[in-house]
């Protein structure tokens, strides 16, 4: 706390500076870490899922357009250390940060909550926040790539597709995992801890057997799924969400298991649905579960409220009615 206090005590302009760079450093972080999976499909590149998106999402909602520099600085790294600066990579840039900055813009209109505790929050994220929003990366980023004779005419709706799904991925699936991160407190809350390992232990056995599986059953970890979310919401059903993600995705790029003897195309097109059904059943579950929940306590709290209202009202009755009486009297 005094850590704390003692940082915002500095210079406005030192405390936004740091700031930036915080933001750029988790930005390329994650950046690394989305190439490191990467996937070739018809001879391009491509990410099945881009975690920066989901943490430029995360940050602007949380601490709001001042981080629009950093993400900047972050995606200008990012693509810096795969080629030389261009106009191209100008280009990707612009898309990587103007679409994040939207997706927040969006979310505020409707009223986001950062707690993703109603079934409309987790609606808004996929569609405004995800989906329509990573339309301008994957568009400009694409576009820009086209104009400069960077991609070929035929890969042109291909990458493109890649490059939205794995942009939209990012926000589905990492920016819930932060926003669950910046509400948690520790020591966290100590019950059903016995259920919790529980499931953790059979997410880590069973996950990478079934994506590892010569026989075709990637289904059988959506009951896994749906176990996380209906008893822990999204602090169950986004973790377990993610690690299938990146089980899949590993096993797509040895192309083992369920991805074995398939194309590129077809590795990819098979994984990208993998992941976006998984992250929209983790999501919108939970979300739809947490809304339930809260609307119970919500209901309880107001017959509480009333009884003791009644009580109150019982007790006070007949002394008023008597003194009323003896009066009258």
């Amino acid at each position: 706390m005094a850590a704390v206090v003692g940082i915002r005590a500095w210079p406005r302009p030192i405390v936004l500076v740091c700031e930036t760079l915080l933001v750029a450093v988790c930005y390329y972080a994650a950046g690394r870490l989305g190439l490191s999976q990467q996937l070739v499909a018809d001879g391009a590149v491509v990410t099945p899922i881009w975690p920066p998106t989901g943490v430029a999402v995360a940050c602007l909602l949380l601490f709001g357009l001042r981080c629009v520099p950093g993400i900047a600085v972050g995606a200008l790294l990012v693509v810096a250390s795969l080629t030389a600066p261009r106009l191209s990579a100008a280009g990707i840039v612009l898309g990587n940060t103007l679409a994040p900055a939207c997706a927040c813009l969006m979310l505020r209109a409707v009223g986001f909550r950062v707690s993703l505790s109603r079934l409309r929050d987790g609606l808004t994220l996929v569609f405004l926040g995800a989906m329509t929003a990573m339309l301008i990366s994957s568009g400009v980023g694409v576009g820009t790539l086209a104009l400069t004779n960077k991609l070929a005419a035929d890969d042109f709706w291909l990458v493109w597709l890649a490059w939205w799904v794995g942009d939209a991925m990012g926000v589905v699936i990492v920016t819930p995992l932060l926003l669950l991160l910046h509400r948690a407190r520790w020591p966290p809350p100590s019950g059903r801890w016995g259920e919790a390992a529980g499931l953790a232990l059979v997410v880590c056995v069973l996950v990478p057997l079934v994506t590892y599986s010569s026989v075709s059953v990637l289904f059988l970890v959506y009951p896994l799924l749906i176990w996380a979310a209906l008893r822990f919401q999204l602090a169950g059903g986004m973790p377990c969400a993610l690690f299938a993600s990146v089980m899949a995705t590993v096993a797509a790029r040895e192309e083992a298991g369920s991805f074995a003897r398939l194309t590129d195309i077809e590795t990819m097109m098979k994984l990208q649905a993998f992941n976006g059904t998984l992250g929209l059943t983790a999501l919108l579950l939970s979300s739809v579960i947490s809304e339930q929940i809260n609307t119970r306590r919500s209901v309880e709290r107001a017959c509480q409220e009333l009884v003791e209202a009644l009580q109150h009202l019982n007790a006070g009755g007949p002394g008023s009615t008597g003194s009323s009486g003896g009066g009258v009297r």
